[in-house]
């Protein structure tokens, strides 16, 4: 078969079996072929012979949790994208997940529509072999720029003023590019659930990245309103150097 036209491999990572038997059984009849281990370590022997496209990798799991896989995965030059399962859904958990190079994050339980729809986009954006954004110091987008670990901005060279809740709206949209985020995953993905914040807080940022980047609402370089759903990026983001 045609190496581009055959079916997304997806390896699914999870020491609950009767979260594999059924997830994996849902993926394969959504399309993928989908092979299952159930700690980090088979998972690491497995990705040399089945050469994953993806990998779905719970945080939680007996001999080497999902964490440690994915810093080795990294540390050895491995960028198949991850998406992490995670339990606890804290921000602090969630952006040490992103930090380490996680393509994306799901909290327990979840739809597993919404995984496909993650994976989904997730391999929209990924390319073979090429670092992803997610594990990218710089992200870059025609003049502006964004530090991820100095958490500083510029914009044609100039530093760009930002609170830090905004700073880190702009981040996840460019770890995201090109797709909708609602506003109850951005407050989900910022916030956290368990901050008193309405939707609400997710536009009064939005406003301020307009105006400290000089984008039309009209005319979007950057951020662009999806009416009834949320926002997305649209401008094309690169890992910087």
């Amino acid at each position: 078969m045609d190496e581009e036209k055959r079916p997304w491999r997806i390896l699914l990572v999870d020491d609950e079996e009767a979260i594999t038997v059924q997830l994996a059984s849902f993926l394969e009849r959504t399309g993928f072929t989908v092979t299952v281990a159930h700690n980090g370590e088979v998972a690491l022997r497995r990705i040399t012979d089945f050469t994953p496209d993806l990998i779905v990798l719970d945080v939680l799991m007996p001999h080497l949790d999902g964490r440690e896989t994915l810093r080795r995965l990294r540390q050895a030059g491995d960028w198949t994208p991850v998406i992490l399962l995670t339990q606890v859904g804290l921000p602090a958990e969630r952006a040490m997940a992103l930090d380490e190079g996680a393509d994306d994050y799901l909290n327990k339980p979840f739809e597993p529509y919404e995984l496909v729809a993650r994976i989904r986009a997730v391999l929209r954006r990924s390319r073979r072999g090429v670092p992803s954004l997610a594990g990218a110091r710089h992200l870059t987008c025609q003049a502006l720029v964004l530090d991820r670990q100095a958490r500083r901005v510029s914009l044609s060279g100039r530093e760009v003023a930002l609170t830090a809740k905004a700073f880190s709206v702009l981040e996840y949209l460019m770890l995201h590019p090109d797709e909708v985020l609602s506003r109850e995953r951005l407050l989900d993905a910022v916030w956290g659930w368990d901050y008193p914040a309405a939707t609400r807080a997710v536009d009064t940022r939005i406003a301020e990245l307009r105006r400290a980047l000089n984008d039309d609402v009209e005319d979007p370089q950057y951020i662009e309103t999806v009416i009834g759903e949320g926002y997305r990026f649209v401008g094309r983001v690169e890992v910087g150097m």
